[in-house]
């Protein structure tokens, strides 16, 4: 097992019809000749819906959230287990509008990674549903790296909340292996140890508020085992190959301890992930109420005055005017 410190065809023309000497055509040959033509304007009508249509489906295609090599990845996590659901909003130190807004983040939820452009931010998180204008509960000011992962949590007892900050490493383990650390967010213990049933350490002494170093194991299932001074806990988890994972140990419902498996990346070269490879919108086995829901605001901002919108509509238009030419 290796460790790894924190740090993450030419078109054909139409046969033009102006050269054709009407006045000496008979009937037929007119009837003809206007058959032709208009069996020829079909043609062209038609593939020219045909590749407006294939440039709809294609700018269709384009993510709303894609990154570009100026931004970086940031997710964020409410791990505080007495703190109620919050509306998070990450806004540009230089000011103006958030790039990212989480709306009703309830306690144990942590939301996929969004692309945001490289750069200092203020990250605030107010009472679910506030007003503008409320003063925020808790702030930090992360910076985004470009092509970085980051992952910001609120952690800790309400009384004394406090915000981290994570460097995450998405590089991918060797092949045949997957790579996992352990963020420790239970309020119930002060430090504890993790590792597999086999004996295999993943995180010693981990305090509240940390992060281990990353290790790649061998893919698969694992039965996992938390110790802490006063008791311990085993879950298990399964790993799949290429695969970088974060597994969060928080405060349960009943007195205990959980930890639960959040994808970050599903493989070399990919994009992070972020989502819970349970497939669910949270950590749910943490006892965490209500369901998580985020809007991108600048990402539905950008959509609504993106130039291929206006392009789309364009090819809408054409399509429609090619339709009526069929008909006609």
């Amino acid at each position: 097992m290796r460790r790894y410190p924190n740090t993450g065809a030419p078109e054909r023309a139409a046969p033009d019809a102006s050269v054709l000497s009407l006045h000496s055509l008979t009937a037929d040959q007119e009837k003809a000749t206007m058959t032709r033509t208009n069996r020829t304007r079909r043609i062209i009508v038609c593939g020219v819906a045909a590749l407006a249509i294939a440039g709809l489906v294609g700018l269709g295609a384009a993510p709303a959230n894609a990154a570009s090599a100026d931004d970086g990845w940031i997710r964020i996590g409410h791990l505080s287990p007495d703190t109620r659901a919050v509306d998070v909003a990450l806004t540009p130190a230089s000011a103006g509008s958030p790039v990212l807004d989480l709306h009703d983040v309830s306690y144990g939820e942590v939301s996929p990674y969004t692309a945001v452009p490289a750069g200092d931010y203020e990250l605030t998180m107010v009472p679910a549903g506030s007003p503008d204008g409320t003063s925020p509960a808790i702030s930090t000011e992360p910076t985004i790296t470009a092509g970085q992962a980051t992952t910001v949590v609120a952690y800790g007892l309400n009384e004394s909340l406090r915000t981290t900050v994570f460097v995450d490493d998405l590089s991918g383990p060797a092949t045949g292996e997957a790579r996992i650390r352990v963020i420790q967010a239970s309020t119930r213990v002060k430090d504890l140890d993790v590792a597999t049933t086999t004996g295999v350490p993943i995180a010693t002494d981990a305090k509240a508020g940390s992060a281990s170093a990353y290790a790649d194991v061998p893919v698969g299932p694992w039965n996992l085992m938390v110790t802490a001074p006063s008791a311990s806990y085993d879950t298990s988890v399964t790993l799949a190959p290429g695969t970088v994972n974060t597994l969060f140990v928080l405060d349960n419902a009943s007195g205990g301890l959980t930890i639960t498996s959040v994808l970050d990346s599903s493989g070399a070269g990919d994009a992070p992930d972020g989502s819970l490879d349970t497939g669910g919108g949270g950590l749910r086995d943490a006892g965490g109420a209500g369901t998580f829901a985020s809007t991108t605001d600048a990402a539905r901002h950008a959509a609504d005055a993106d130039p291929f919108a206006a392009i789309g509509r364009f090819v809408t238009g054409l399509v429609q005017a090619a339709a009526a030419a069929l008909r006609s």
